[in-house]
């Protein structure tokens, strides 16, 4: 008997912690919008293609993909990191480097390929959805419009307890979404448009809650 008993409160805690942790999300409605997060610096990946341009060594100048290592390979320097670097940080590695066999090297490089980029930028929705979806950022792409090419939410799903996990000044942020409100009252308040990066989940009813 004592062994149910210690089980239930212990049950009862890990509940009350749940519902502790879930109600402690800001809305959406604080959320900052779009316009005003800055964007981040772009960061060479794995399969950019790139043009690294040296003035006046056409020799020396090629268009390369960075291998899945996250190298390149470049005339007199043989392999240089270029993956999680900025194009003018890696420009400016490679022109120190380059010095050491010509005179005053110019150097430039140029994203002409950003595969990555086109990984990164992605928008994710996971959970009570018809197909979780990972699917190509586009401008102007909505909460709803991304829930609606998951094929809409299980008949299982609490849509009052959606989350939006958006990237704010370098960490994620959790914000609470209401998808009982877009989906079934026309209320487009929490609609917010998406940016980079955006994952949407949606939880599972729970009996505790009342809501199955």
């Amino acid at each position: 008997m004592g062994h149910f008993k210690h089980l239930g409160i212990f049950t009862l805690l890990a509940v009350m912690t749940l519902l502790t942790a879930c109600s402690g999300l800001p809305s959406s409605r604080d959320m900052p919008p779009v316009s005003e997060i800055e964007p981040e610096p772009y960061l060479i990946g794995v399969g950019d293609t790139i043009s690294v341009h040296v003035w006046r060594n056409p020799e020396l100048s090629q268009s390369i993909v960075v291998r899945p290592d996250g190298f390149i390979s470049m005339p007199l320097m043989g392999d240089v990191k270029a993956e999680g670097k900025r194009p003018e940080s890696l420009a400016s590695e490679i022109s120190s480097a380059l010095g050491e066999f010509i005179r005053t090297p110019e150097v430039t490089v140029m994203v002409t390929n950003p595969v990555s980029k086109e990984y990164r930028d992605r928008v994710r929705i996971t959970g009570q959805v018809a197909s979780p979806q990972s699917v190509a950022f586009l401008p102007g792409m909505t909460v709803l419009d991304l829930v609606l090419l998951a094929g809409g939410v299980t008949d299982f799903a609490a849509e009052g307890r959606a989350v939006l996990h958006r990237q704010v000044n370098g960490e994620y942020k959790s914000y609470r979404l209401d998808l009982d409100a877009i989906l079934t009252d026309g209320d487009m308040t929490t609609n917010h448009y998406l940016q980079p990066g955006d994952v949407i989940s949606v939880p599972r009813k729970q009996l505790f809650r009342g809501e199955l």
